[in-house]
């Protein structure tokens, strides 16, 4: 079985490659490890996010054709999480296949996706996938050689780059930069007291200075007596013409919490996930809350599991022609709002043969039916 691409590829026409990208490795996203760090390990918003996403995928129950299919004993649930994580932050997620004896595919593993690197020909065509872990390289062939299976990419959609994927993360960037920074902000005010910064202004009739051990002594005094939380409302001594000047805006000035929930509404929207299942403020009925987790299903969750569905089942086509992996729609309980209007209409369908109508919700005939008709 061979891809479309690949049937180009063998017509013998050049790929065009992306600005900036040659003959050789495609290095991956700059800084990602960092922005990973900022985003999935140090906010809450943008980690409960991803995490609500993927984990929902994990668990979604898939349809593959025949119940004791091997293909079904691939993609496990922790697998499909962890191939979902790394696009939503990365934008690309590599798969790895290990065969049995038998020379079929028998277990299947995720590879981190900035230790990848895609090898390309002169043609811009993608000829091996280098996987990088300290000092030791492995090479995974991008089509079957007979030996080693290839690798499965799995990619987003990126307008810029033909062969790596944008995840969600650098949209979400500033964003989560934004509430990191207030969350630290707000560490550090509380560490002072809660109270603003300052400047301790010298004021004398004849303007002299102060001498290098009068503002020594005077640094020492406000760090070890003035500053911190355990020093809150020790009221302070001026002498000798100071005075204390404020110099930061207060929290209502700035408008801080509007400025925040802005920042995490749109971490939320970067992800495709509505902000009222993360807990932020808006209208928390019930009902919006169902149509808000019916939204997650239909617009993030379904499109990309249908994604890594759809890429395993090209991949594993080549062991096993004719196989296809789908999400069976009837078994999640989110929708089964939206299939319950589906089946009472289809019923409702006076017109349509019982078969007919089974065929409209995705069942095969009945058994011992009469094809265009009812059962003999």
């Amino acid at each position: 079985m061979r891809w479309p691409f690949m049937a180009r590829k063998a017509m013998g026409l050049p790929r065009p490659a992306a600005a900036g990208l040659r003959s050789g490795a495609t290095e991956p996203p700059a800084s990602y490890e960092a922005r990973v760090d900022e985003a999935y390990g140090r906010n809450a918003i943008a980690q409960r996010a991803v995490r609500l996403v993927a984990e929902s995928l994990g668990h979604a129950p898939l349809l593959v054709a025949g119940r004791e299919h091997p293909a079904a004993a691939l993609l496990t649930p922790g697998l499909r999480e962890t191939i979902a994580t790394h696009l939503l932050l990365h934008g690309n997620a590599y798969v790895g296949l290990g065969l049995d004896h038998l020379g079929q595919p028998a277990e299947a593993w995720a590879l981190r996706p900035e230790r990848v690197q895609i090898e390309l020909d002169a043609d811009g065509w993608p000829r091996a996938y280098l996987h990088r872990a300290g000092t030791r390289t492995q090479r995974f062939p991008a089509e079957w050689d007979g030996e080693r299976p290839p690798l499965l990419h799995l990619k987003l959609v990126n307008p810029l780059d033909d062969h790596l994927g944008q995840g969600c993360l650098c949209a979400a960037a500033d964003a989560v930069a934004l509430l990191n920074a207030a969350a630290r902000w707000n560490r550090s005010l509380i560490a002072n007291a809660a109270r603003p910064s300052g400047a301790l202004v010298h004021e004398t009739k004849d303007g002299a200075p102060l001498s290098a051990e009068q503002f020594e002594r005077l640094r020492e005094e406000v760090e070890s007596a003035f500053q911190g939380a355990v020093n809150a409302g020790r009221p302070m001594l001026l002498e000798g013409g100071l005075r204390w000047q404020s110099l930061a805006l207060t929290p209502a000035e700035l408008d801080f919490g509007r400025a925040r929930e802005a920042a995490a509404r749109e971490v939320a929207l970067a992800f495709g996930v509505p902000p009222m299942l993360l807990g932020l403020p808006g209208d928390a009925t019930y009902a919006n809350y169902a149509q808000a987790n019916v939204a997650l299903w239909r617009l993030t969750v379904l499109p990309l599991l249908g994604r890594i569905t759809e890429g395993f089942s090209r991949h594993l086509g080549r062991w096993w022609p004719g196989v296809r992996i789908e999400p069976d729609l009837d078994a999640i309980p989110a929708l089964w709002s939206d299939r319950e209007a589906l089946w009472r209409h289809v019923a409702a369908a006076d017109f349509l043969t019982v078969d007919e109508k089974r065929e409209l919700l995705g069942w095969g005939p009945r058994a011992g039916a009469v094809a265009g008709g009812e059962a003999a």
